[in-house]
């Protein structure tokens, strides 16, 4: 199955060259999302809580339009700019996939675009 890049109208818009989701073999990509609300663009204030809420939110609202839940996860990468937020990443993201679990990789970055202090990029799968 060729690549096929995927409509997400309820995602934040992009805010580089690139497609909020693609698909292979079954497989959905999804980029990377920061803490921005879909209606302004801009980035939730209230810091890595409130980032990480949101990106929550946002992925809900892109598995909705891919036809697919938090239960179709089955990796995602998380990308801290201070690695001591992680308690705080981890007990909200806890929250959305507690009953899913998919494999998961954390690592902290130098920077990350718009600076947020939080990103997550995810697969799923059909």
């Amino acid at each position: 199955m060729p690549k096929k890049i995927l409509d997400a109208p309820s995602a934040p818009v992009p805010v580089g060259p690139y497609s909020v989701a693609t698909e292979a073999n079954g497989m959905v990509y999804v980029s990377g999302q920061g803490g921005m609300d879909p209606a302004t663009g801009a980035v939730v204030s209230g810091g890595v809580e409130a980032e990480t809420e949101q990106i929550m939110k946002n992925i809900g609202a892109i598995l909705g339009d891919l036809g697919l839940g938090y239960s179709d996860i089955v990796k995602t990468t998380i990308f801290l700019t201070d690695m001591a937020d992680f308690p705080n990443v981890n007990r909200v993201y806890g929250k959305y996939v507690e009953d899913a679990k998919p494999a998961r990789s954390t690592v902290e970055v130098a920077g990350l675009p718009l600076g947020i202090l939080v990103e997550i990029e995810f697969i799923a799968a059909r």
